[in-house]
């Protein structure tokens, strides 16, 4: 409990949060629920405190929790050496810096046998605490004492005693900090390039940094994790610098003050060992220390901007349930093509040639119109990778000559992002949908099914497959994972979830639910038949009262008798909707339907001691558009038909593109050329632009004009300066 309050205060004070509220979404967290839950109808307990600030709640907690335990084990070395005072025990437990813990543990801490720890086993320590009170005139004199003991001359011995000296200078808090205040002002980050690798063709990518130098502070995350990556496959080379000469100066200011009277030749010895201590130990250590105190801040940075493009991705516009057809296109191998029907369920399957070298068009002409025909298809999903443009002019072709002998417009087009779906389609999870299909197919139906709902789909793919992040396979991954299964779990339950037609992978990620549970409840459904009732999740085996609490306001029934079955309402509050209908002489039904009778109901005659305005607001909003996905309408899009390739680009064209990534440094649009182009993040807007997510967003159509091509590397430069965007 102690420890509780104790993280409450910290976080609090952190967030710039109210204690109350912190204390009770630790609380709700320890009891087990869930963040989606929490944010959506806790608000009372919490204050309305949203997703964002509770899981910057969690995470802190997790991290108090962390070096808690870190303080457990320092607590039990320390004691164990018979070192602990309570002095020291104080300043254990009030320490909840992980930096300053370890600066207070670094003296007691077992390291590997040191010069210093040879010199104190050679019993020079005695001379090291005389040299540092600087009263020997003639230091010489006082070493010789210590060589009949020692076997060692009088140079080894005052070199044993300066490197003890050095590391206690190394291990100093003051010092340490000293350093550390240094890197913070004044800290450059240096990028060389390996001569052996320089014309290499492997290190163009990296060319920007062959000679590079800049302050650390300013240094962005897409440089720094550039460089490193660099650094990794042995291109650059990569430092971090201060003025040394500033820096050793400030520590020998920390030296005992000389007395009056000689010391002169001591001095000279101390400051020896201030420097060696410096370069020798200090220096490393803190440099290792704030280049992982920098990668981590730009993993922090990278990782935010892959879960803000995630989310973007996970929320894309869902045609909803059509008719689709899929089609993986290709040139040599063909175009897979699938056709499934409204509930993603995979119809039929077939290979079509319609480009070279086979070039079977008529053939592959007849064969798309009858699957169209057959299969009533309403829409057509063609992947963006390889023969993607043929692809399309072909099956534009094919639907056009189609809808002039039918008199009717044909089924609508679409280019869809197949990143990520042959990792799919090789996934367990694709087995065990489609057992008899072979790696094509199931690539096919993916892509196809990502049109009709990107969230379902997507959600069983490994997002650093989904090709939106920013040095995605350079950052800490565990921190990676952590943060987008946050973030695929916040979309689902944002959405909600068909409880009747989910997979069972997108069930896996509601709230209070998991593999099991999933599992259990696609069991069920197929044993038993459609869900009828939320309530009816209680006969599902295993799935408890905290499990249904958790996970039953994000789980619909379109056709359920109840219709706040089919709404975000949750079933703990169906008795206030029930009795609003009872006093307004209706049914709930008509209170859905009926906007004068939702506008006649005073809320705040049903306020009790566990429901508040906040969550009987929730429920007026639900009210009036049950179930409403939350996503937008999804929009055609074309190309501009004179440019296939990077070799039709010249500057100064203006071109139709789709934001297929967003970094810091900017976003990448796909203009048709089988290679995205960036707009630099100065080249966004007509104005500054210090997030490039204030201004595009992933899948937005956008025009852009070229200012650059590369071919060498392949690089291709747009900017939307000055030129005009559709509203």
């Amino acid at each position: 409990m102690e420890l509780i309050k104790t993280f409450t205060r910290l976080i609090a004070t952190e967030l710039h949060l109210n204690e109350h509220a912190v204390e009770n979404t630790l609380k709700l967290l320890d009891e087990g629920c869930t963040i989606p839950f929490i944010s959506r109808y806790r608000k009372e307990r919490t204050g309305g405190l949203d997703e964002v600030q509770i899981t910057a709640i969690s995470d802190r907690a997790e991290r108090l929790q962390e070096i808690a335990k870190r303080k457990e084990t320092i607590t039990k070395t320390i004691t164990e050496l018979d070192k602990m005072t309570p002095e020291l025990q104080q300043r254990i437990d009030d320490c909840w810096e992980a930096t300053t813990l370890e600066d207070i543990y670094l003296p007691y801490k077992p390291k590997r046998r040191t010069r210093a720890q040879i010199a104190r086993e050679q019993g020079l320590e005695p001379l090291a605490q005389l040299l540092l009170m600087q009263r020997e005139q003639h230091p010489e004199e006082a070493a010789r004492r210590f060589t009949a003991q020692s076997g060692l001359s009088v140079a080894d011995c005052i070199k044993g005693a300066q490197d003890i000296i050095a590391e206690q200078v190394s291990e100093d808090e003051r010092s340490r900090n000293s350093v550390r205040a240094a890197f913070r002002r004044e800290a450059f980050i240096v990028s060389k390039v390996v001569k052996a690798k320089k014309d290499t063709d492997e290190a163009q990518k990296f060319s920007d940094y062959f000679d590079w130098e800049e302050p650390l502070k300013r240094c962005s995350s897409h440089r720094l994790l550039a460089m490193r990556r660099g650094q990794e496959e042995g291109i650059l080379r990569v430092s971090l610098t201060i003025e040394d000469d500033d820096a050793i100066r400030r520590l020998k200011r920390n030296l005992p003050p000389a007395p009056s009277q000689g010391g002169g030749a001591c001095r000279r010895l101390l400051e020896e060992a201030v420097e060696d201590g410096y370069k020798r130990l200090l220096l490393p250590s803190i440099e290792t220390e704030f280049a992982a105190l920098s990668k981590t801040k730009a993993d922090e940075e990278a990782i935010n901007v892959f879960a803000q493009n995630l989310r973007q991705l996970l929320l894309s516009a869902p045609l909803g349930q059509k008719r689709v057809m899929g089609i993986d296109p290709g040139f040599r191998t063909g175009c897979k093509v699938v056709c499934l029907d409204a509930q993603g369920n995979l119809l039929h399957h077939e290979a079509i040639f319609p480009h070279p070298p086979i070039n079977h068009r008529m053939q592959a002409t007849v064969h798309l119109q009858q699957m169209i025909s057959d299969y009533q298809i309403e829409a057509i999903a063609i992947g963006n990778g390889t023969a993607s443009r043929e692809t399309k002019e072909f099956v534009e072709e094919v639907v056009g000559a189609r809808g002039k002998e039918q008199g009717a417009r044909g089924p609508s087009i679409y280019i869809v992002s197949e990143d990520g779906a042959s990792v799919y389609s090789a996934s367990k999870t694709a087995r065990d949908e489609f057992p008899d299909e072979d790696v094509t197919v199931r690539g096919a139906v993916s892509i196809g099914r990502r049109l009709m709902d990107p969230l379902a789909e997507l959600v069983k793919i490994d997002p650093k497959s989904i090709g939106v992040g920013q040095y995605q396979h350079d950052v800490d991954q565990s921190k990676l994972k952590h943060s987008l299964d946050h973030v695929v779990e916040s979309c689902v339950n944002q959405v909600g979830v068909n409880l009747n037609t989910a997979s069972q992978h997108l069930l896996t990620y509601v709230s209070g639910l998991g593999p099991v549970l999933a599992k259990n409840i696609v069991d069920y459904r197929r044993d038993n038949g459609a869900f009828m009732s939320r309530a009816q999740l209680k006969k599902v085996p295993r799935l408890g009262p905290a499990a249904y609490q958790q996970c039953a306001g994000f789980l619909r029934i379109p056709e359920a008798k109840n219709p706040l079955d089919n709404s975000a309402v949750h079933p703990e509050s169906y008795a206030i909707v029930e009795q609003m209908a009872k006093d307004n002489g209706c049914t709930v039904s008509d209170l859905i339907k009926d906007k004068e009778k939702r506008a006649a109901i005073d809320i705040k005659r049903y306020v009790t001691a566990e429901v508040g305005i906040p969550t009987l607001t929730d429920i007026m909003k639900e009210l009036e558009k049950p179930g409403r996905d939350p996503r937008e309408q999804i929009e055609e899009f074309n190309f501009d038909d004179s440019v296939q390739t990077i070799d039709d680009l010249h500057e100064g064209m203006v071109l139709p593109g789709i934001v297929t990534n967003i970094t810091n440094f900017g976003a990448f649009v796909d203009i048709g050329v089988h290679q995205d182009g960036l707009v630099h993040v100065s080249q966004l807007a007509d104005r500054y632009v210090s997030d490039p997510t204030q201004v595009v967003h992933l899948h937005q159509h956008v025009q852009v004009r070229v200012v650059g091509v590369d071919l060498r590397r392949n690089r291709i430069s747009l900017s939307m300066r000055g030129v005009k965007q559709s509203p």
